[in-house]
C-alpha cells in the first residue's frame, strides 16, 4: 500500500520553515483509491521566491487549517503505507519533523520516484518531475501546487510500475535495501562499488566539486552510514540535496587514512567539513642573543618567514618543553620568560658557561628531532625528517638505502599539520615498536 505525496513550504529546510501545502494520493499499486490536498497555514511569512515559484500567498494560507490541526489526519493516511515522492528526503524531513512537533512520532518505509526512474528509465537527460513529465508525456497542469505534482507524480509510478520488467521496486523496497536512503542523484553502483577496505571518502556536487571529505576504516560501511537513517536536520538535508556523485581513495590502514583525510580537507577546504577548517595558531620555542650577550630562550607566537626551534600546536606543550629544558640544563627561568618577577635577573650566572648551557640544551633538543620512517602495521609508511613530517609512501618492506635524498625519492610530499603531528604522536606512543630509525 502507498502513500504518494508531495507539499508546497516556505523554504527549503523542515528545521526553519512550515508547510503551506500537502497532497496525498492513496495508492494500492494498480488503481488511486483516494486522495487528500489541503493548503496549510505555517505561521510564518513564505519567502518572496517561494510565492512566485508556487503562487501561494500568505493571504492565501492566512484562514488555512495549521499543520497541528490536520496532523491526525495527516498520520491516519500515512501510517502502514509506503511513503513515495519525488525526491523524498525532502518531503519525508518535512512531513516528519511536522508530525513529531504535531506529537507523533513517524517512522514509515520511502521510496523515491527519482531514483526509481533512474533504474527503469535509464539514459534520459534529467530526472526532475518536469523534464521526467515532458519526456513520458505525463500532463501536468498545477506545476508547484502540491495536487498537481503528487497527481502526476502518481502517474509516473504508475509508469514505473509498468515497465518494472526487472523487479526494480521489490528490490529498492527489500528489508535491509540502502536505496530508500540515498540521496537522489547518486547512482546506487557507486554504493555496490565501494570496497570493505580503509581509505578516503569525498562526495561531489553535480558540477563535480568535492563538498566534502571523510576517512573510514571500512569504506563501503562508513559511506552508507552517512545515509543509512531518517534524520531530518538542516545538514542531513543539505547533503542528500547536494551529492551528486562520490568517489574514494584506498589506503594502507586507518592510520594512514586519518593522515590523508586531514591533508585532503587542508588542500580542498569542503563546504559540508567542519572540524579541520580553522586558523591554527602554532607557539614556537625562539632563541636569541640579548643586549648583555646573553643567549635567551622563550615562547610566541609562530609566524610567517621566522625560523624556530621547534613549533607546537599548544602553548602548554611549548611551555612544558621549555621548563624540561631549564631543568635539565641548569638555565635560568628568567631568561627564559618563565619567572618574571622582580629581582630575578639581579644575580644572572656567567655569560660564557650559561650560553654553553643553552646551547646544549638545543643540541638536546635537536636530537630528539630526528629523521626515521613510521610503518603503519601494513604496507604503509610515514617518513619524518628532522621531527617533521614530510610524505607517506606504500612499501613492501622498510628501503635499504643509505641516504635521506634516496628515501624521499619514494616518498609523495605533502603539507605539514598540527593535526598530523598530533596523530603521530599519538600513533608512537602507542605502537612504540614500529618506529623505524634512520642513521645516516
Amino acid at each position: 500500500m502507498f502513500a504518494i505525496i508531495d507539499i508546497e513550504t516556505t523554504g527549503g529546510h523542515s528545521t526553519y520553515n512550515g508547510i503551506t501545502e500537502i497532497a496525498i494520493v492513496l495508492h494500492n499499486g494498480k488503481e488511486i483509491e483516494s486522495k487528500y490536498q489541503t493548503l496549510v497555514n505555517p505561521q510564518i511569512p513564505i519567502q518572496r521566491y517561494v510565492q512566485s515559484l508556487t503562487g501561494i500567498t500568505d493571504a492565501m494560507v492566512s484562514n488555512a487549517p495549521t499543520f497541528q490541526t490536520v496532523a491526525p489526519k495527516i498520520y491516519n493516511l500515512l501510517k502502514d503505507r509506503i511513503f513515495i515522492a519525488h525526491n523524498v528526503n525532502f518531503d519525508y524531513a518535512f512531513v516528519k519533523q511536522h508530525l513529531k512537533q504535531a506529537g507523533y512520532e513517524f517512522s514509515q518505509p520511502k521510496l523515491c520516484t527519482i531514483r526509481l526512474a533512474r533504474k527503469i528509465f535509464p539514459g534520459l537527460p534529467k530526472y526532475g518531475l518536469e523534464s521526467l513529465c515532458r519526456e513520458l508525456n505525463i500532463p501536468n497542469k498545477q506545476r508547484h501546487r502540491a495536487a498537481g505534482d503528487a497527481i502526476a507524480t502518481t502517474q509516473l509510478f504508475e509508469l514505473l510500475l509498468k515497465h518494472d520488467r526487472s523487479g526494480e521496486l521489490s528490490k529498492m523496497m527489500k528489508r535491509g535495501s540502502k536505496e530508500q536512503y540515498l540521496p537522489p542523484n547518486v547512482h546506487s553502483d557507486k554504493i555496490h562499488q565501494l570496497p570493505y577496505v580503509p581509505g578516503v571518502y569525498y562526495f561531489h556536487d553535480k558540477k563535480g566539486k568535492i563538498i566534502y571529505v571523510g576517512k573510514a576504516k571500512n569504506l563501503k560501511r562508513r559511506v552508507t552510514s552517512h545515509f543509512s537513517n531518517n534524520k531530518i536536520s538542516k545538514q542531513k538535508q543539505e547533503f542528500l540535496r547536494e551529492i551528486h556523485d562520490i568517489s574514494w581513495k584506498e589506503c594502507n590502514s586507518d592510520f594512514i587514512a586519518s593522515l590523508f583525510e586531514s591533508i585532503e580537507i587542508k588542500r580542498l577546504w569542503p563546504a559540508f567539513n567542519k572540524s579541520q577548517k580553522h586558523f591554527e595558531q602554532r607557539y614556537a620555542l625562539y632563541m636569541f642573543e640579548d643586549a648583555k650577550g646573553y643567549y635567551r630562550l622563550g615562547i610566541d607566537k609562530k609566524r610567517k618567514l621566522s625560523h624556530p626551534l621547534m613549533s607546537f600546536r599548544f602553548f602548554v606543550d611549548a611551555h612544558r618543553t621549555l621548563w624540561k629544558l631549564v631543568k635539565e640544563h641548569q638555565l635560568h627561568p628568567a631568561l627564559c620568560f618563565l619567572n618574571k618577577e622582580r629581582g630575578n635577573l639581579s644575580s644572572l650566572p656567567e655569560i660564557k658557561q650559561y650560553n654553553q648551557n643553552v646551547l646544549k640544551a638545543l643540541a638536546s633538543l635537536k636530537a630528539e628531532m630526528k629523521t626515521y620512517l613510521l610503518n603503519d602495521g601494513e604496507d604503509g609508511y610515514i617518513l619524518i625528517e628532522e621531527g617533521k613530517f614530510y610524505g607517506l609512501a606504500t612499501l613492501k618492506e622498510p628501503p635499504q638505502l643509505k641516504n635521506i635524498d634516496s628515501i624521499k625519492s619514494l616518498f609523495n610530499p605533502y603539507p605539514e599539520n598540527e593535526i598530523i603531528l598530533s596523530l603521530i604522536r599519538n600513533y608512537i606512543e602507542k605502537f612504540p615498536s614500529r618506529v623505524i630509525e634512520l642513521d645516516f
